[in-house]
């Protein structure tokens, strides 16, 4: 098995896991806004614990997104900055294909429909094959839009956030995208060819409004001052 370190920091929920041969250590804690301050720390802790320097990982694997906008920049910039710092390759994958990847785990699913919170009122979604280790691409919609195919399983964080607001009749599974799931991916997408050089690491937004969405509260402030006076 190869030396990995993996981490996720795509919601609230901090995922750093190492794996070091048929060992896996791993380690879940608040993240959010804690994630920042807590990653690179949590990430010697774990090394330490498993006897491996970076120097020693084939390569550095990180929840890409979609998910918290600043989460996603968080993992990024340490993947890059690790793997350039150590010279070994980064892997980014999907964090939808995390989650369906951590229902199959936990259920045995071949087919799932992960849905993550998105926060503003929507989800992310993406239908996935486990069994051929394939995700469509992610969406962004409101809950009541999310469509579930028959035979598939929905999981995700979003099932307790909007479960009300999603299709009733499909069988679901709350989970989040962890680390050690990304551990269980990464064998195959590495023999693939899927790891990049660290400066080539690029985090994935779905939702493309974010930073326009900042300017435009500032512009509606200014707005108002400018009525105001």
């Amino acid at each position: 098995m190869p030396e990995l370190l993996a981490f996720d920091c795509s919601t609230d929920t901090l995922s750093v896991a190492v794996q070091h041969g048929d060992r896996v250590i791993a380690r879940t804690q608040a993240g959010g806004a804690q994630a920042s301050a807590a990653l690179i720390p949590l990430i010697h802790e774990l090394l330490a614990e498993a006897g491996l320097t970076l120097g020693a990982l084939q390569a550095i694997v990180f929840g890409r997104g979609p998910g918290a906008f600043t989460g996603l920049r968080t993992a990024c910039a340490v993947a890059q900055g690790l793997g350039y710092g150590a010279d070994i390759p980064v892997l980014p994958i999907d964090t939808l294909q995390a989650v369906a990847e951590e229902a199959r785990h936990a259920t045995g699913a071949a087919q799932v429909l992960a849905v993550l919170d998105a926060r503003m009122d929507e989800v992310y979604a993406a239908a996935c094959d486990t069994a051929a280790g394939h995700c469509e691409a992610p969406r962004l919609m409101a809950p009541e839009q999310v469509q579930v195919p028959p035979g598939f399983l929905l999981a995700g964080n979003a099932v307790a956030a909007y479960g009300e607001r999603l299709p009733a009749d499909a069988p679901r599974h709350a989970c989040l995208p962890t680390a050690t799931a990304l551990l269980r991916l990464a064998p195959a997408m590495l023999a693939a060819g899927r790891a990049v050089p660290a400066a080539e690491a690029q985090p994935l937004y779905v939702r493309d409004k974010v930073a326009q969405t900042t300017a435009e509260r500032e512009a509606i402030k200014s707005a108002a001052g400018a009525t105001q006076a």
